[in-house]
């Protein structure tokens, strides 16, 4: 069996790829950091790429997005354009081939919104409060048109993925980790936001669980893969703080007016269907994270 991963250099996709392969299934990489036979690099908005990538694959595991909340604030456009336009061309030539390979759809929880309760179900409704909220809402709403015209499909709404010093250097956690190793100063913006924060392994687990399952022709529920437990920017700088052995300034700011400020997710379905389990607290996957980036300094002296 082969599937196509798009983004498959980003995050979550480049620790998928080889749990895929663990699991007996080849893999088709697809991201702007990988190039076709004339050396143009690898486009969802680009039509033609994306027909020949899904040709001869069983299923389509959509992770390529601008992945960043505040740069879609800044280029709504270009949001528009890779997020639900690119996302419609994959599913355009899901529907025009002839075996009409699964597709597994990469969501978030910024598709909630703000949520008036928690722990958050997956029956909350849907109100996204900024741009990269509502192009993750769109795809959504692009997933159920074609599952339903009977391609298989599933949805999982992922929730600050965390774990890998190859990540956006201006996401909290990474960007908490590698001060924290190296010190010097981090900047909280909202001390008092809570999140739900995931290990990419917990995660790139159920989407192999998610895969397996969607292979067998079985239609997943849209589902959110959450911890469960809620641990505020402030708590998390303090984590920082004693990763750094106390070789730290936390420097506080007004929270951003676009972000959501809390989200606390309940795993109760993601453990029904994929057997989901966050193996790695947040404790010690933020130290571990802090250990590869010291370990990386080293490296290059």
């Amino acid at each position: 069996m082969k599937v196509l991963i798009t983004g498959s250099q980003g995050l979550i996709g480049r620790h998928l790829a080889p749990a895929l392969i663990e699991a007996g299934i080849e893999v088709v990489a697809f991201d702007k950091l990988l190039s076709d036979s004339d050396d143009r690099p690898f486009d969802t908005r680009n039509r033609d790429q994306v027909a020949a990538a899904i040709a001869g694959c069983r299923g389509v595991v959509h992770l390529a997005a601008v992945s960043r909340v505040v740069w879609c604030e800044r280029d709504p456009e270009l949001c528009q354009q890779v997020n639900v336009e690119g996302t419609r061309n994959v599913y355009d030539a899901v529907m025009a081939s002839d075996h009409r390979p699964f597709v597994l759809f990469a969501s978030s929880r910024e598709a909630y919104g703000s949520p008036t309760s928690m722990p958050v179900s997956e029956d909350c409704p849907l109100v996204p409060c900024n741009v990269y909220g509502r192009s993750k809402l769109e795809g959504e709403l692009l997933t159920k048109a074609i599952s339903a015209a009977s391609v298989t499909t599933s949805i999982l709404r992922f929730s600050n993925v965390y774990g890998c010093t190859a990540d956006h250097v201006d996401r909290v956690i990474p960007a908490f980790a590698r001060q924290a190793a190296r010190g010097g100063a981090i900047y909280i913006e909202g001390s008092q936001c809570v999140f739900d924060f995931t290990h990419v392994h917990d995660v790139v687990s159920s989407i192999v669980q998610a895969v397996l399952q969607l292979a067998d022709g079985r239609s997943l529920p849209a589902m959110h893969l959450a911890s469960g437990t809620g641990t505020s920017l402030g708590q998390l700088a303090q984590l920082a703080l004693d990763a750094s052995g106390d070789c730290l300034d936390i420097i506080e700011k007004p929270p951003r007016s676009f972000d959501v400020s809390h989200f606390i997710g309940d795993p109760a379905l993601a453990t029904e269907y994929l057997d989901w389990s966050p193996h790695c607290d947040l404790a010690t996957g933020f130290h571990r994270l802090t250990e590869d980036f010291r370990r990386e300094d080293k490296q290059r002296v």
